[in-house]
C-alpha cells in the first residue's frame, strides 16, 4: 500500500481545506457558549489545606466521590492539562496563519478553561488528593506528548475527530457516575464544548474524504487501529483504564458503538463509491478491525458480568 504522503501531500491539503476550516470556525463561534469557570465551583465549601495556611491535609474520607470516580477525574484532568503539547502538535500540522491558526488558538483557550474549572472544583470539594495530582501533572507534562498522528493532516484530523468524541463521553459518564450534582453539571458543560470541537474536526475530515478519498480512508484505518487517548502516557494508565471500563464509564463497547461507528457513518465510509483500489483495501481492513473490536467488546462485557455475579455472590 502506498504511503499516506504519496497518496496526498499534507501541506497541500492544509491549504485546500482552509476554506472548510474557516466555515467550521464560524459555525463553532456561532454555537459555542462563553461560560465562566468560577460560576461552576462551590467556593463556600472550600477550606485550607495543610501547609502555609495550617489547614487540614487531604484524606480519602473527605472525597465526595468514590475511588473509580477519582480515577476517572484524575485521568481526564491530566489529559486536559497536557494542552501545550497538543497545541504544538496541531499547529505544526496546520500552521498558525489563516483560519487554521485562529481555530487552534480558540480550541486551546477553550480546553484550558476545562482544566481550570475541573481543578478548581476538585480542589475546593476535596474530591482528589491535590498533592498527588500536582505531582502527576508535573510528571505527565514533563514527558510531553508525541504521536504518529502528527505526521499528516489527515491522520491528525481523523484522530481528533474520534478523540474529542471519546473525551465528551468520558466526561459525561464520569459526571453521572459521581452522583455529585455540581460535578455532573460542570462535566456536562465541558462535554458540550467537546462535542462542538468534535464537530469541527469531523466536518473538516468529511470534506477531506471528498478531496482525497483514498488517502483519507488509509489515514482513518491507521488511526482507528492504533487509537489511544492522550492520557495513555499517564503512569498506571492500563490499571486505571481497566477500573474505568469496569464501571462502564468508558469501555470497548462505548468505543466501538458510540465513538468509532457514528463518526465512520458521518463520513459515509461504508457506502462510498469513490474509492480506488487502495481505498477499497483500507475499507475492507477497517471492516475486519471493527468486527474484531465488536467481538472484543462482547468478551469484555461477559467477563464484567461474571465478575459482578461473583461479587454479588460473595456479598
Amino acid at each position: 500500500m502506498p504511503t499516506l504522503e504519496e497518496l496526498a501531500d499534507s501541506t497541500a491539503l492544509v491549504r485546500e481545506l482552509e476554506p472548510v476550516a474557516a466555515t467550521e470556525l464560524d459555525r463553532h463561534l456561532s454555537m459555542v457558549k462563553n461560560w465562566m469557570p468560577h460560576e461552576y465551583v462551590p467556593w463556600a465549601q472550600g477550606t485550607n489545606y495543610d501547609g502555609i495556611y495550617g489547614g487540614q491535609a487531604w484524606n480519602e474520607e473527605q472525597s465526595p466521590v468514590d475511588g473509580v470516580a477519582r480515577t476517572a477525574l484524575v485521568v481526564n484532568l491530566l489529559t486536559e492539562d497536557n494542552l501545550p503539547s497538543y497545541h504544538r502538535a496541531l499547529s505544526d500540522i496546520t500552521g498558525r496563519e489563516s483560519a487554521w491558526g485562529e481555530w487552534v488558538q480558540r480550541w486551546t483557550a477553550e480546553e484550558a478553561r476545562h482544566a481550570i474549572a475541573m481543578r478548581d472544583y476538585m480542589t475546593v470539594t476535596r474530591a482528589v488528593d491535590p498533592v498527588a495530582l500536582e505531582e502527576e501533572r508535573m510528571a505527565h507534562m514533563s514527558r510531553g506528548f508525541e504521536s504518529s498522528n502528527e505526521e499528516h493532516v489527515l491522520k491528525s484530523m481523523g484522530y481528533v475527530s474520534f478523540q474529542e468524541l471519546a473525551t465528551r463521553i468520558s466526561h459525561r459518564n464520569t459526571g453521572r457516575h459521581t452522583t455529585d450534582e455540581g460535578l455532573d453539571r460542570l462535566l456536562a458543560r465541558i462535554a458540550a464544548d467537546e462535542n462542538l470541537h468534535m464537530l469541527f474536526y469531523r466536518n473538516v475530515m468529511g470534506s477531506a474524504f471528498e478531496v482525497a478519498p483514498d488517502a483519507s480512508m488509509v489515514a482513518v484505518l491507521d488511526v482507528a487501529k492504533n487509537f489511544a487517548m492522550p492520557g495513555s502516557e499517564v503512569d498506571g494508565f492500563a490499571r486505571r483504564s481497566f477500573a474505568i471500563a469496569m464501571a462502564g464509564i468508558y469501555d470497548l463497547r462505548i468505543h466501538h458503538d458510540e465513538v468509532l461507528a457514528p463518526v465512520l457513518r458521518a463520513w459515509n465510509v461504508w457506502d462510498r463509491t469513490d474509492f480506488g483500489a487502495v481505498g477499497e483495501q483500507a475499507r475492507d481492513e477497517l471492516a475486519a478491525f471493527m468486527a474484531d473490536l465488536d467481538e472484543g467488546a462482547k468478551r469484555f462485557e461477559e467477563k464484567r458480568a461474571q465478575r459482578a455475579e461473583r461479587a454479588a455472590a460473595r456479598s
